[in-house]
C-alpha cells in the first residue's frame, strides 16, 4: 500500500525537522518547503495527501497560501491544517473559513498534531452522503426527502432551519465549522439566516434532540461540530 505523502510549509527548521522526524516515524512521506511561495508551487506540482501549514511565512504567508490553493480546483481538495502560534480566535476562524480542516497552535504536543493528522486522512477517505441522502449517525436517522428526523426510534419534530443545520453538521461527522460556514452552507437565496441566529437555533435543535443533543458540540469562539 503506498504511503500517504504530506508536504510540510515550516520555515522554522527546528520545528520543520521534528514535524518531518515524528510523520516519518509514523510511516508517511514527508516534502517539506521552507516558503509561502515554494509550498504553493509543490502542492501545485504533485499534491500531496495532506498540508500542513504554517501562518507566518516569509513573503506569502499560509492564508495567501491556503486562500490559491482552495481556489484552483486541481489542489481545492487537499485538507489543510494549519499550524500557527497565532492562536486568536480571529486568526482560527480566518483559516477555518478559507476552507482549512483544522488549526493547531504552537507550542504543540507531537502525539495531538498525528492524531490530527490521522483524524483529517481519515475523513478526506470517506465519503460525504449526497445531499438526499438518508443518513444516520449515533442512532439519529435524518431523511432530507421527508425532511424527518428520528432519534432512537422516536420522531423529532424540528423547524426547517434546525434541520438543516442538524443535516449539514451530520453529513461532515467531526468537521468544526463556523457560524458563517453553517450560514452559507444552509441557506437558500434570500434565506433568513444569520451568524447570530446560528447559536439560538442550535440551542433549541439541542433541547428537541434531549440526550442526543450534546452530540452537537460547541467549538469555543469558532462554531459547532457533530460528534463522530
Amino acid at each position: 500500500m503506498a504511503r500517504e505523502t504530506i508536504l510540510v510549509v515550516e520555515d522554522e527548521d527546528d520545528i520543520a525537522e521534528l514535524i518531518r522526524y515524528n510523520l516519518q516515524t509514523e510511516n508517511y512521506t514527508v516534502v517539506v518547503a521552507e516558503s509561502g511561495e515554494k509550498g504553493l508551487q509543490a502542492a501545485q506540482t504533485s499534491p500531496p495527501d495532506l498540508l500542513l501549514l504554517d501562518l507566518m511565512l516569509p513573503g506569502m504567508d499560509g492564508l495567501e497560501v491556503c486562500r490559491a490553493l482552495k481556489a484552483d480546483r486541481n489542489t481545492a481538495s487537499i485538507p489543510i491544517i494549519m499550524v500557527s502560534a497565532r492562536g486568536a480566535e480571529s486568526d482560527v476562524v480566518a483559516g477555518l473559513e478559507l476552507g482549512a480542516e483544522d488549526y493547531v497552535t504552537k507550542p504543540f504536543s507531537t502525539r495531538v498534531l498525528i492524531a490530527r493528522v490521522r483524524t483529517t486522512l481519515r475523513r478526506r477517505n470517506r465519503r460525504v452522503p449526497d445531499e438526499d441522502e438518508p443518513i444516520r449517525i449515533h442512532d439519529i436517522e435524518i431523511h432530507p426527502g421527508r425532511q424527518q428526523v428520528r432519534a432512537d426510534g422516536a420522531d423529532v419534530a424540528l423547524t426547517n432551519t434546525e434541520f438543516r443545520i442538524l443535516h449539514f453538521l451530520a453529513r461532515r461527522p467531526g468537521w468544526v465549522f463556523t457560524r458563517y460556514q453553517i450560514v452559507d452552507g444552509i441557506r437558500g437565496e434570500n434565506y433568513p439566516v444569520t451568524e447570530r441566529s446560528v447559536d439560538v437555533q442550535v440551542v433549541a435543535l439541542r433541547r428537541k434532540l434531549g440526550g442526543f443533543g450534546g452530540l452537537i458540540e460547541t467549538v469555543r469562539g469558532v462554531g459547532y461540530r457533530l460528534k463522530e
